[in-house]
């Protein structure tokens, strides 16, 4: 059970999640950017052509067929690629830290702690928009609330962990398990509530812009629950086979 070996299975779930994250986002998500790039387009040319802005026309330009098929398979394989092995990486660390939990049981724990606290809680603060919403000038400044939620967010994790941690030997696993989610759940909601709301949606169609906010959550629960599956999976029959080597040894030597 060494880092190396949750590592190597962390980057094979890692790129079986890309394929199914690449399949997900094409299939829901590719649809509702195009609905949504229709709608700015719309705009574009109900404006005064003195408005438009031609400097913009002057730089590289990708297709959107290229954007949609190699440039997504690029993106998803990548990020999927990584995040399975910091998974791998981190469950390895969580190995006999968290109770009598086995490997694998720790592994899917540090999963879907992951999901809530990275990808789920900073979603719900501040949701993926389409384009043509949001106001250029305050991109920086919302790509900053953004990452402050989700660094609280992450932070309070695992002070959650560290707390429950502490309380498990005395209070048990229910008491233990409701004390430290609670926790969390409390600083994450003062958290939501002290910064600041984004409310740029403008006339953008509500419909549309729920069907990409509900395709970019499908995608994003896709690769951290293909990771979280194929990763306990993984490291499941991993510990049973060096389990069970390790008994064969012990068997012999007492021979």
């Amino acid at each position: 059970m060494t880092p190396s070996n949750f590592l190597i299975r962390g980057l094979l779930a890692g790129f079986i999640a890309g394929l199914f994250t690449f399949g997900v986002a094409h299939t829901w998500g590719e649809p509702q950017i195009n609905a949504a790039i229709a709608v700015e387009n719309a705009h574009a040319a109900a404006e005064p052509a003195a408005k438009h802005d031609h400097h913009a026309e002057n730089g590289t330009v990708v297709s959107r067929e290229n954007q949609s098929t190699w440039g997504l398979a690029t993106g998803t394989m990548g990020l999927s690629l990584a995040l399975g092995g910091i998974v791998g990486l981190v469950s390895a660390f969580a190995v006999g830290r968290i109770g009598r939990l086995r490997p694998g049981q720790s592994t899917a724990l540090v999963a879907l702690i992951g999901f809530v606290s990275i990808a789920l809680v900073p979603f719900l603060k501040y949701p993926a928009t389409p384009p043509a919403v949001g106001n250029p000038d305050t991109i920086s400044d919302r790509t900053i609330e953004y990452f402050s939620m989700l660094g609280i967010s992450l932070l309070a994790a695992i002070g959650a962990v560290l707390l429950a941690r502490r309380l498990l030997g005395n209070l048990g696993v229910y008491r233990t398990v409701l004390i430290a989610a609670g926790s969390y759940l409390v600083v994450v909601l003062i958290a939501g509530l002290l910064l600041p709301t984004v409310n740029e949606i403008g006339s953008f169609p509500a419909d549309t812009l729920w069907y990409f906010r509900r395709a970019s959550l499908m995608t994003i629960t896709t690769t951290w629950a293909v990771i979280g599956i194929v990763l306990t999976g993984l490291i499941g029959k991993l510990y049973e086979r060096e389990s069970l080597t390790a008994a064969r040894k012990q068997l012999a030597a007492s021979l």
